[in-house]
């Protein structure tokens, strides 16, 4: 069920208002009557704290992990979905990953019989997205902005995780992520095996896998990203217990 709560500029748009199911709980039992178990499930940051975790709604969240309890569906909670997080931050503040982790606490605190999350969807095509493309805030188009992004949501996860499993020691990490293979003229061919290996970067961050021996290695340098930042991931890997793959064929 595609969740997407996107800013652009000013403004938020908000996917779940669009489709209709903000409003259609009945949804629920439609996805129980097709044999579904489990679900990827929002409890999205903008949506539930967008005016700060003290000022925090979670009606709409309580009635809907609640009804899915009674269905027997396990939901797989996602936190954010190709967003930004509320005004007071985005994916190249300094404090993203900590403010990210505050309010997963706050979910597994509130709901602490969740055993599976995707703390944020697809953190490499958010980043790209959001600083390479320039189409969502905050409006980048430079391999700064998108390596700060990227950087700034896989240690948001790992973080997120963590808060989560000191309130849950057995939750697990469900990471999603676009990984449709690039294809080119041969012209092209350096710039589809460079795409086809950067495709890779959130897992490969996650499992503490960008050494200086990575093929990415050198490209995040060249991006601003510090040998520190990078050395971090090695040091303190989060790896995802279950993997979900995208193949999305025009992005």
């Amino acid at each position: 069920m595609e969740c997407t709560v996107n800013r652009v500029g000013e403004e938020y748009f908000d996917q779940l208002e669009r489709n209709g199911h903000g409003t259609r709980l009945e949804d629920l039992e439609l996805f129980a009557k097709q044999g579904i178990q489990a679900i990827r499930y929002p409890v999205l940051w903008e949506r539930v704290a967008p005016n700060g975790l003290e000022n925090a709604d979670w009606s709409w969240v309580d009635v809907r992990l609640g009804r899915l309890q009674e269905l027997g569906i396990s939901p797989i909670v996602g936190l954010l979905h190709h967003g930004s997080g509320p005004r007071e931050t985005s994916l190249v503040d300094p404090d993203f990953p900590e403010k990210l982790a505050e309010f997963a606490r706050a979910i597994a605190q509130r709901y602490p019989w969740i055993t599976h999350y995707t703390p944020i969807n697809e953190p490499l095509t958010t980043a790209r997205f959001s600083g390479l493309y320039g189409h969502w805030y905050p409006h980048g188009r430079d391999n700064l902005i998108f390596g700060r992004a990227l950087l700034s949501q896989c240690r948001g996860v790992c973080l997120a995780m963590q808060a989560i499993r000191e309130v849950n020691p057995h939750a697990q990490l469900v990471q999603t992520e676009d990984l449709g293979k690039i294809y080119s003229t041969p012209k092209l061919a350096y710039q589809a095996e460079f795409e086809n290996e950067r495709r890779w970067l959130t897992f490969d961050l996650l499992c503490g896998r960008i050494s200086v021996n990575h093929p990415i290695w050198g490209y995040l340098r060249n991006c601003g990203i510090s040998e520190s930042e990078l050395e971090e991931f090695c040091q303190n890997p989060c790896p995802p217990d279950i993997i979900g793959i995208n193949h999305c064929c025009t992005v």
